[in-house]
Parts: structure tokens; C-alpha cells; sequence
């Protein structure tokens, strides 16, 4: 009977959520005072709060910092269905067993890691309530289904992320949680950094990633006037790396960046004719 139940653990533990150790650095470019403010809320263990929107780099800076600080990441895209038990952890049954499985949050509470949970206010409201305790000086996470009461240590950290472009009154972070945070604006960066980093990340050449940066920003002056959003610094990188493999300049910006934004005809047309003025 023995083997049975090593072998359910395994499947579980093959199911366990993954703890990400960067062994390289992620390209990154600091704009501000960012990487110091986060590596100071990481030396006295506060919680971080990152603000910007779609696409520009809030994720690739935790795991720059993660490299930078030698700890184990863990990501979690939080979305309407996400729940308490996603997080924190459930019983599966395997064969003739239950066996218990931590979600992402209580793996990264056991093992010291960062917990990023990416675009927290997509999470359900009873949700995001669970990090609560994690977020103050108890910095502990009740696991109630097992009755454990776990205390952080000092390594682990959490970080949190949101667009405020895309808050509602529907989807917005309580002021509850939000004071619960040292938080860190992001923005697109100034054109010629911008410009060092598509042609870093999407292998062109500079002159290149400058007309591709010429395009992301004549795209979010187009906000609000039939796009929700302009073209992030990723869309630019993805842009690059088809121009980098071949392919023409209108048709690698069509695809990567003009109908990932819209798909109005109008406004598809709009950005369509912004690709042909710059190329």
C-alpha cells in the first residue's frame, strides 16, 4: 500500500506550482529610483505595489528584481474567476487518496519567494481579501482547510499590479488594501530609452526601433479617441522581432501592433494609415 500513496504525492507534487529561479538577468532599464525603492521594501519586508499600464515592462522589473535579490519567483494572472482556494491551496483526490496541493501563494510563502500577482484587481473582491494578513505586521497566511496558521519568513515578498486606465467602479481596489503598499508608478519611457529597449529586446537595428517608438507614441495620443490604450513597449518588441525575422516593416506592424488594438474598421483604418506614414 505504500507505493500507491508515494506515487499520488508525486502527481501532486507534478501539479505543484512552479518556483521560477532566474539564473540570468532580465534585460531591464531603469526610468527613476524604482529599483531602489523596491530593493528598500525588500530589505525591511513591505509589500509592493506596482501601477502602469498595459505593456510597460511592470512585469519583466519583478523579475529583474527577483535575479537581483536571489529569490524564487512566482506569477499568478489573476482573473474574474480566480478564487480563495486557487491562491491559498485545496484537497485533490488522487486514486483513493486526498491529498493536499498549496497554490501559488502559500508555495511562495513556505519557500521565501516573491509572490507577483499580476493585474490584482481582475481577482474576485473575496479574493485579493486573503492577502490581507500577508500585507501587515502579522505578514502571516491562515490556511484554514488545514488548520495552519503560516508565518512568513523574511524572504518572502509580495507584489501586486494593476492598470489604473482600466479601473471601474466595478474593478477597483479598495483604498483598504491600497494602504496597504509602498507603490511604484510606471509609464512608457522617454523615446530614446524606449528606443534602446526595442532594439535590445527585438533584435533591430536603432534606427529602426526609433521609427518603431515614432509609432507606439503617435498610438497612444489615438487614447480615448477610439482606443482604450496606445501600443505598450511589448507590442513595439513584438514588432521588432518579425521585422528582425524578415518581414516587411507595414506587415509586421499590422499584425503585432494595429490589430492586437483595435478591431473597429475605423479605427483599424486609422492605425493602419499611422503604419504607412512612419514606414
Amino acid at each position: 500500500m505504500t507505493a500507491p500513496k508515494q506515487s499520488a504525492r508525486a502527481d501532486v507534487r507534478a501539479l505543484a506550482t512552479p518556483l521560477l529561479s532566474l539564473a540570468s538577468e532580465p534585460y531591464y532599464h531603469a526610468t527613476g529610483e524604482e529599483v531602489a525603492v523596491f530593493e528598500a521594501a525588500a530589505g525591511r519586508c513591505l509589500p509592493v505595489m506596482l501601477k502602469g499600464p498595459t505593456g510597460c515592462g511592470k512585469t519583466r522589473f519583478v523579475e529583474h528584481m527577483a535575479w537581483r535579490l536571489k529569490r524564487p519567483l512566482v506569477t499568478v494572472a489573476c482573473h474574474d474567476d480566480l478564487t480563495t482556494s486557487d491562491l491559498v491551496g485545496r484537497y485533490l483526490i488522487v486514486g483513493d487518496e486526498t491529498v493536499w496541493m498549496d497554490g501559488p501563494l502559500t508555495a511562495a510563502v513556505r519557500a521565501g519567494a516573491i509572490c507577483y500577482l499580476d493585474e490584482i484587481v481582475e481577482a474576485r473582491k473575496d479574493t485579493s481579501v486573503v492577502i490581507h494578513p500577508l500585507t501587515d505586521s502579522r505578514r502571516a497566511l491562515p490556511v484554514e482547510k488545514r488548520g495552519e496558521y503560516l508565518v512568513a519568513p523574511p524572504d518572502f515578498m509580495l507584489v501586486i499590479s494593476y492598470n489604473p486606465g482600466y479601473q471601474s467602479v466595478l474593478k477597483e481596489m479598495k483604498p483598504s488594501t491600497r494602504q496597504r503598499f509602498v507603490a511604484l508608478d510606471f509609464d512608457y519611457p522617454e523615446a530614446e530609452t524606449e528606443a534602446r529597449i526595442v532594439a535590445h529586446e527585438g533584435g533591430v537595428d536603432a534606427d529602426t526601433a526609433r521609427l518603431l517608438v515614432k509609432l507606439g507614441s503617435l498610438t497612444r495620443k489615438l487614447k480615448g479617441a477610439g482606443l482604450d490604450e496606445g501600443a505598450g513597449t511589448r507590442l513595439l518588441v513584438h514588432a521588432a522581432q518579425l521585422i528582425a525575422a524578415g518581414m516587411a516593416p507595414l506587415t509586421a506592424c499590422t499584425a503585432a501592433i494595429a490589430r492586437p488594438l483595435a478591431d473597429e474598421a475605423d479605427t483599424r483604418d486609422a492605425l493602419d494609415d499611422l503604419i504607412r506614414a512612419v514606414f
